[in-house]
């Protein structure tokens, strides 16, 4: 991301920068599906997927793509941003959340920055990008996952989580879904969040991703774990998730050779050249 007003230069990379993990696996463009297969995880949290309807209007399409577009926006100025960027950003959205509520089943009202619920998204965004980092043939090994997931606690701590409550592992992601487990279900307001995915209805600036959403939500459903589908209603099976991980290869195959303008948010396309000159 180029700098701006306020920000410290060129030399300032933010939380990561060109040698870590967090720039390597976040600028190829099949992370996409990870940010899909993200929101399908996070539905399955009772409390968030209520809160996020109750304060976003998923049902109108043009409040769900604008909610939706400044998700983008917020997770590049954090992965890409400056130190006194990725700072205003992370006030913004504390400061939104601190102001939002939403009613849960029994009828009490809970605050959308409860931290139980902060890192429940935040675990299931880490998880679902390295889950795809792994499985469509990027070549990264388990010690590298480890550390992105490490580094993950930096984003951790722009939301208002306590870093050392993040899981700093893949082993302690993995501990951590174990004792969700018993508190997660496809409440109707996911449900219904699934079935409007598969057929968007895109404001007209994003009339172009029309044909492209669908089949990378499909992709991104399908990549869920086996429990996580079972939740839906959907079967999971080895078989299942064989053809996935064929089918994730290959869309990062297929990316690889799009040309770069068409795929890349800004800050990625800078992060690839500070990458490749850093190597």
């Amino acid at each position: 991301m180029t700098g701006g007003s306020g920000d410290t230069g060129p030399a300032d990379h933010g939380l990561f920068g060109p040698a870590s993990v967090t720039w390597r696996l976040m600028t190829e463009p099949v992370m996409w599906v990870a940010g899909a297969r993200a929101l399908y995880l996070q539905a399955l949290h009772p409390k968030v997927m209520k809160g996020t309807w109750q304060n976003s209007a998923f049902a109108r399409s043009g409040e769900a793509w604008g909610r939706f577009v400044r998700t983008i926006e917020f997770v590049e100025i954090r992965t890409y941003g400056t130190l006194p960027q990725v700072e205003r950003a992370g006030r913004r959205l504390r400061r939104i959340h601190a102001s939002l509520t939403g009613i849960d089943d029994d009828g009490r009202t809970f605050r959308l920055d409860e931290p139980e619920l902060l890192l429940w998204v935040h675990c299931a965004e880490v998880s679902s990008l390295a889950d795809i980092a792994r499985r469509c043939g990027m070549g990264v090994r388990r010690d590298e996952l480890d550390a992105f997931v490490e580094e993950q606690r930096r984003s951790a701590a722009v939301v208002g989580l306590d870093p050392a409550a993040a899981p700093g592992s893949m082993a302690e992601l993995e501990a951590y879904y174990q004792r969700m487990k018993p508190e997660l279900r496809a409440c109707t307001e996911a449900r219904r969040a699934l079935r409007l995915s598969f057929t968007p209805r895109l404001p007209l600036p994003l009339t172009p991703l029309r044909l492209l959403v669908p089949p990378v939500n499909a992709l991104a459903y399908a990549s869920l774990p086996g429990w996580a589908r079972q939740l839906y209603g959907t079967p999971g099976s080895s078989l299942t998730d064989g053809a996935v991980t064929l089918a994730l290869r290959a869309a990062y195959e297929a990316s690889s050779r799009i040309p770069p303008r068409l795929l890349y948010v800004p800050g990625a396309q800078s992060a690839r050249i500070q990458m490749r000159d850093a190597a």
